[in-house]
């Protein structure tokens, strides 16, 4: 099993424990606003089992029926954590509306607060191991699921000061308007999430320094070349499809101009680890001379 799957798993199972202790201080409380947190992990659990499936389906080596690889699964378990959360946040609304005009109240004792906090804790601990590793490995669907736990460790630390008050105050109707503000934040974070997530099944290009640091590659590296043109990215999980055209002297032989790409290629999977190149080899009297001057 691969780290990336080994830490897809492991995300799965600490959102389970912290489902867990959410619910115990919610039982414990019979808070709404906490009640509303609790639901929210149970969104939690079922987004990171989705970016399990995705992160392994993803691995899959390129086939005859998927030449450039399995990447984009991450992006449609993005897209499919987020309407999740927007189903929860509908969810919560609802526990607040109900909690509102309900005539019980809570019973903040300082076990079920604490319980709470712990699992605020966990969270945010395996949030941050989530987004880093997303990063760095390229997994926008890791690092999705981290960026939505941290969501959820602020509105858990907001429910956690709110229900504090709510015990010093007396005014039970704050528990609910906590609630709904958590539904708010929940929804926020589902449409940035599809929408990022969206972005990259529309083959969104590289980022700006990227595409600069492959035009100063390009020149660096095309000695004997005349001029690049026409280059254009693509992102898919953790690659990046780099192509373009390359002018050179018409009569330089395909053996020179084939070393010239070579070069190219080499610098740039060295500096962009996971990109992969496609160079059309263009004779000078047949090139449109625009783009990229090679020195």
């Amino acid at each position: 099993m691969s780290l990336r799957l080994r830490i897809a798993l492991g995300s799965v199972i600490a959102g389970a424990a912290v489902l867990a202790l959410k619910y115990l201080a919610y039982v414990l409380t019979g808070s709404v606003a906490l009640y509303s947190d609790a639901l929210e992990s149970i969104v939690n659990v079922a987004s990171s089992f989705a970016t399990l499936l995705a992160v392994w389906y993803a691995a899959k080596p390129a086939d005859s029926n998927h030449p450039y690889g399995h990447d984009k699964a991450e992006y449609f378990a993005a897209v499919l954590v987020g309407v999740m959360i927007v189903l929860a946040a509908l969810s919560i609304f609802n526990a607040a509306w109900e909690g509102y005009h309900a005539t019980e109240t809570a019973d903040y004792t300082v076990k079920g607060l604490a319980v709470n906090g712990l699992a605020s804790v966990l969270n945010c601990g395996w949030a941050v191991l989530l987004i880093r590793f997303g990063r760095k490995n390229g997994s926008p669907a890791l690092e999705a699921d981290g960026q939505h736990l941290m969501t959820d460790v602020v509105t858990s630390v907001g429910v956690l000061v709110g229900v504090i008050l709510v015990f010093l105050t007396g005014w039970r109707q704050l528990d609910s308007l906590l609630a709904g503000l958590v539904g708010l934040n929940v929804l926020w974070s589902g449409w940035t999430l599809m929408k990022a997530s969206v972005s990259g099944l529309m083959d969104e290009a590289a980022s700006t320094d990227v595409q600069d640091m492959l035009r100063g590659l390009i020149s660096e590296h095309g000695e004997g070349a005349i001029e690049a043109h026409d280059l254009r990215t693509r992102l898919a999980g953790r690659l990046t499809f780099v192509d373009f055209h390359l002018v050179v002297p018409g009569e330089m032989s395909v053996d020179a101009a084939h070393d010239i790409c070579d070069r190219i290629e080499q610098a740039i999977g060295k500096s962009l680890p996971g990109a992969r190149v496609t160079i059309h080899v263009e004779p000078e009297h047949k090139a449109k001379h625009s783009g990229i001057v090679v020195l």
